[in-house]
């Protein structure tokens, strides 16, 4: 089967500003002030030729936040001893990270361990939706960079989740209803993996279109096909906040503004907690271990 791929995500940019507890906007105003810029362009330039970008980065964004908060342990690579979030299942379809290394590189020469790989997710995430015609919001900066990358602890709400389910998962990171219907909007952008909908097709879901399900089963086209999204328009709790938004388009510009800034906020390390790693993929002290045995430091 091939992957289904929608790039079209009906948005206006709408800009507002914000402050959040240990994070500011501007944070880096006078230590990096290009920082924002010179990732924005790195994302301007990957989008020019993979639109598909944008998918790619709100996935990383959210697979980040949901483990251990929004500290880019998503970014760490497995060694030989110890497997990271990436290597757990829900994350080996994420993708991006390339990217964000270009990013990093870019900045760390401008402005060497100043800016925090998880600040640089967070705004490559607001830029590439933007450029995707979503909103422009603003967002505070000021995160650092966790300590911790653990495969075991990989634990995220799955496309076939039903609703209360769902809603458990992102409350428990203090999200609300609405967040979480908003943020799953984003389904709207990007490709679905067959695996996360075949069982839909094998064994039909009476609540799926009988003609998207005779089509998908022979092409898939851009369709939204995803458990959780059907679900969403069909449970009471949650359908009134899908009629809404699919009636008021400013309303979900607005909510899907708030519920990114939100999400970027949750249990983030800052002060002088966790590091601003060198490199995304290696923890600063295994990086300065590994550069002393080839007699680098």
């Amino acid at each position: 089967m091939k992957n289904i791929s929608v790039i079209i995500f009906v948005l206006v940019t709408i800009p507002f500003g914000i402050v959040m507890a240990d994070l500011r906007v501007g944070f880096y105003n006078s230590t990096c002030p290009n920082a924002e810029s010179i990732v924005r362009q790195v994302v301007q330039n990957r989008f020019k030729t993979d639109p598909s970008i944008t998918a790619a980065l709100l996935r990383m964004h959210f697979h980040d936040c949901f483990v251990r908060g929004c500290d880019a342990s998503i970014l760490i690579d497995s060694t030989k001893s110890k497997s990271s979030e990436k290597d757990a299942g829900p994350n080996l379809t994420v993708r991006g990270y390339e990217l964000i290394d270009e990013a990093k590189k870019n900045v760390e020469a401008a402005c060497p361990s100043t800016v925090s790989c998880a600040d640089i997710i967070t705004i490559a995430t607001r830029d590439s939706v933007a450029l995707a015609g979503g909103p422009n919001y603003i967002i505070p900066t000021g995160r650092r960079d966790g300590l911790v990358s653990s495969k075991s602890e990989v634990n995220l709400p799955g496309p076939s989740f039903s609703v209360p389910q769902a809603l458990q998962s992102f409350s428990a990171k203090g999200l609300t209803l609405n967040d979480m219907v908003t943020l799953l909007g984003a389904h709207t952008v990007g490709v679905a993996h067959c695996n996360f909908f075949q069982a839909r097709l094998s064994k039909p879901d009476p609540t799926m279109d009988s003609t998207l399900v005779a089509t998908l089963s022979k092409v898939l086209l851009n369709k939204g096909v995803l458990n959780i999204d059907q679900q969403l328009a069909l449970d009471k709790s949650s359908a009134p906040l899908v009629s809404n938004f699919a009636r008021n388009g400013a309303a979900f510009q607005q909510s899907f503004a708030d519920a990114m800034v939100k999400m970027g906020s949750i249990q983030v390390v800052v002060g002088t907690e966790g590091e601003i790693r060198q490199n995304c993929r290696v923890f600063n002290q295994l990086q300065q271990k590994n550069a002393r045995a080839f007699g680098i430091f």
